[in-house]
């Protein structure tokens, strides 16, 4: 049995006739007929039957043709396949986010992404900064967005943002009057805080205690968001990542800037030694057009 023969009875029973499929198959007729009898020879069965000058498929030929069907089906996953290879690397793209990042900016790349290249298939983890380091060093993401305290150790890392943070707090809040928020005015405020290993946290409290403030913490929690969302109704405010502001600007919280800056930095994560793929290549380029 060989792929020829096998192609001819696919393409007559598409076609309807010999005269169809040879035109198809770019060969002759009798080439067409040659084939398809080398292939009941093969399969040691009749795959058609000659009724009034016209083939038709035999109950065998036609469960064969199912076979033949799955088969050529298969062909076309593999032709698609090789076409993401050739045109971005592979036919997937494996995202691991930070929770700030994931509000808008990164779904924003992915949308814009997906525009052009729809038949890409994404998969995107929200994690912890440790976690989506761990996810790239152990070949579970193509690509990472991490904060700065990640251990870079084992991974590549690019500077994607620098950002200054803010501090939210409900709209009719009394610290909502100062257009700035110092350190002394966050004494004796009750503060919602990020975890104590966030980088920004540090300098935040490095901040306060310089200027003889004692945090008052009432709740840690690693996303910027639920700082937000907390800070809405309450009389708690906290330090945030600027990345989540726009999300919430029709919501009751607002935002003040802080004085001395606090930055929030993050890190784009490859693997290391690996060189990129087109698709991470141009991903990427789309992550850096919408920061």
């Amino acid at each position: 049995m060989k792929f020829r023969q096998i192609e001819a009875f696919n393409a007559l029973m598409q076609a309807g006739s010999t005269v169809r499929a040879a035109e198809i198959m770019g060969i002759t007729q009798p080439a067409v007929s040659r084939l398809i009898a080398e292939l009941e020879a093969s399969v040691r069965f009749p795959l058609f039957d000659r009724v009034r000058g016209r083939l038709v498929p035999t109950p065998e030929g036609k469960l064969f043709f199912r076979e033949v069907e799955a088969s050529f089906r298969g062909l076309d996953r593999l032709r698609s396949a090789a076409a993401g290879i050739r045109d971005f690397g592979e036919g997937s793209l494996r995202i691991g986010c930070l929770a700030a990042g994931s509000i808008s900016l990164v779904p924003a790349a992915i949308q814009k992404f997906r525009r052009q290249y729809p038949e890409i298939r994404i998969t995107f983890h929200v994690k912890s900064s440790s976690d989506i380091r761990d996810g790239v060093l152990d070949g579970q993401y193509d690509i990472g967005l991490a904060a700065d305290e990640i251990d870079n150790s084992g991974v590549d890392t690019q500077v994607f943002t620098n950002l200054t943070g803010l501090v939210a707090m409900a709209r009719d809040h009394p610290l909502a009057f100062h257009d700035v928020i110092r350190p002394e005015h966050l004494d004796g405020v009750p503060l919602l805080g990020l975890v104590a290993e966030d980088r920004a946290r540090q300098r935040l409290d490095v901040h306060l205690t310089e200027a003889g403030v004692e945090p008052a913490y009432v709740l840690e929690t690693p996303n910027s968001a639920t700082v937000c969302t907390l800070a809405e109704e309450g009389d708690a405010v906290g330090l945030v990542n600027p990345m989540v502001a726009g999300h919430f600007r029709s919501r009751p919280v607002t935002f003040r800037p802080f004085d001395p800056t606090v930055m929030f930095k993050s890190l784009l994560v490859f693997p290391a030694n690996v060189q990129k793929s087109q698709l991470v290549r141009r991903f990427t380029s789309m992550l850096l057009s919408v920061r």
